[in-house]
């Protein structure tokens, strides 16, 4: 009885350990065109525009899962920058917020992958709640390729941009994050 007992808690622990897999964020980065894909567990899909390693500071290819999550970090590497919600993935690479919103779209950083503060504040939450799967594909344009001269005129593709009352300063935006005013 006890032998029948133990395969069956083990078979419970095996189905739960199965569905916390699917509840994994997925988030796949292609460098080649500067996007990120997110799928969520709860079914939720985001595709952003992002900034990542400009020549000379390479954003790491392959997959990866996340180590360390923190609301915010300041990077003492380079001048005390800001890394609202990083959620670090290799070493010291992490994927976190930026207020240079006109880079997004084209390579732009010292390696980590940026995000507008909104997407970083929501991909924050959703990677502390449910975990995520990391995937890092692709080369990033030269800085004189199509691409980057395309986004360079602009200043950032067209998804950086959505309507808003008024741009909230960097202050602002660490006081409330989520812009819940």
């Amino acid at each position: 009885m006890r032998l029948l007992l133990g395969i069956a808690s083990a078979c419970c622990a095996l189905l739960a350990m199965s569905g916390l897999a699917y509840a994994l964020v997925r988030i796949d980065v292609d460098l080649s065109t500067q996007t990120m894909h997110v799928a969520t567990g709860d079914g939720e899909r985001y595709d952003w525009p992002i900034s990542s390693g400009r020549i000379g500071h390479q954003t790491p290819r392959g997959r990866f899962r996340q180590t360390r999550l923190f609301p915010i970090v300041y990077s003492s590497k380079y001048n005390n920058a800001p890394m609202p919600h990083a959620i670090f993935f290799h070493g010291q690479y992490a994927i976190h917020g930026t207020n240079a919103i006109g880079a997004l779209g084209r390579p732009a950083s010292h390696g980590c992958i940026r995000l507008s503060p909104a997407n970083a504040a929501t991909l924050y939450a959703k990677v502390r709640a449910q975990g995520a799967a990391i995937s890092i594909v692709g080369v990033a344009p030269a800085k004189g390729s199509s691409l980057a001269l395309r986004q360079g005129r602009r200043g950032a593709p067209a998804l950086a941009y959505a309507p808003r009352r008024r741009l909230r300063s960097f202050e602002e935006w660490t006081a409330d994050p989520m812009g819940s005013d």
